[in-house]
């Protein structure tokens, strides 16, 4: 499967250059996600399928807003309500050059509160290679860089993240804790930003 990182963020570009330059299936573009050719691309969102402002605004536009009201009406069918981060939806586009939408939100609503401190990005890009990897008609996916936006996550956090989620999906290395103690590790690694007890 090829993977595509598309930014007009030059930090972005470089940050994703420091994890990804020597993986032969990963592309990096500084251009425009919404005018890239794929198999799918993906949408960071929110739980709740609203797609009315930042890239989301302009995926609506490229797909037409009836993109929105089906990504809600999906949702609204799930069990839970909404779709949680670390979940993705995959939808038609209608679109012959980019015929698959993938939604992963990476927050639940729109805001940057806790979003930099979060491991959203790496929850986001999980769940969206999960979709793409997993799906018959999917070679090739657009992942956008994900927190980075309204969520206000630093590049080089939001990049590493991105990186731990696709060696693990891709790449097969699945995560082996024998105690508590690496687990929590694990987790803070992917933000030393976080806390992990506030007391």
């Amino acid at each position: 499967m090829k993977i595509i990182l598309s930014a007009l963020n030059k930090n972005m570009i470089t940050a994703w250059k420091q994890f990804f330059e020597r993986e032969e299936q990963v592309v990096i573009l500084e251009e425009d996600i919404t005018k890239l050719d794929c198999d799918a691309v993906v949408s960071p969102a929110n739980s709740f399928g609203f797609m009315d402002g930042g890239l989301d605004y302009a995926l609506s536009v490229r797909f037409g807003w009836d993109l929105q009201e089906r990504l809600q009406a999906m949702i609204k069918e799930l069990p839970e309500g909404e779709l949680l981060i670390g979940q993705a939806l995959v939808l038609e586009t209608g679109d012959s050059k980019v015929p698959f939408l993938i939604s992963a939100p990476s927050m639940r609503v729109p805001t940057n509160f806790n979003i930099p401190t979060s491991v959203n990005a790496y929850l986001a890009t999980k769940a969206a290679l999960i979709k793409a990897k997993t799906h018959p008609k999917i070679e090739s996916v657009a992942l956008p860089a994900f927190c980075t936006g309204v969520g206000r996550m630093a590049p080089e956090i939001a990049a590493e993240q991105m990186f731990q989620a696709y060696k693990e999906i891709v790449l097969g290395e699945r995560m082996n804790f024998s105690t508590f103690g690496e687990s929590q590790k694990y987790h803070w690694n992917l933000n030393r930003t976080g806390m992990i007890y506030t007391h």
